[in-house]
């Protein structure tokens, strides 16, 4: 979870791989009048989120537990994780933060992403970090890809342990 251009689908998408997980780029599943509102540099409201968190919740539901899956998703408020939670109780999340300029500097390096680096603000202003008894992960998203993913691993094995 986190802003556009922390590296959700990067990092999403190398944990899956690693552990052999199905991934679901949660940026897919948005309906194409969201796509074009973001594209055309409109913040996204609860109400538009609500068909996509719907939409990431039956992925999560429809996933056998003993399969498993990775999902990327930004899940900027404490009310969209509870929706997902709400779909998939032992659902965890790591938040992938970092700093303004350089989520400004990847989201400018990101060819034909509907989403513009004008929105970068709006999601900063909606995040609300995860509290203490959400037990997110925190990671800082300028670590490099194989850190974090050894981290991510790392949290997932003490978790079940």
């Amino acid at each position: 979870m986190g802003v556009s251009g922390c590296g959700k689908s990067t990092v999403g998408q190398g944990l899956a791989q690693r552990l052999q997980l199905r991934f679901v780029e949660g940026d897919d599943l948005h309906s194409p009048r969201n796509v074009a509102r973001m594209a055309a540099g409109i913040a996204l409201t609860d109400d538009d989120r609500k068909d996509w968190l719907d939409a990431i919740a039956a992925q999560l539901q429809h996933t056998p537990a003993d399969q498993g899956v990775v999902v990327s998703c930004s899940a900027l408020k404490r009310a969209y994780r509870d929706r997902l939670r709400s779909a998939c109780p032992e659902l965890q999340f790591v938040h992938l933060q970092g700093s303004r300029d350089l989520l400004d500097a990847r989201l400018r390096q990101r060819p034909g992403h509907y989403m513009p680096a004008t929105l970068l603000d709006s999601q900063l202003a909606t995040l609300e970090s995860p509290t203490p008894d959400e037990h997110a992960l925190e990671l800082d998203m300028a670590l490099p890809i194989d850190e974090l993913l050894h981290h991510i691993e790392h949290a997932l094995t003490t978790s079940h342990d």
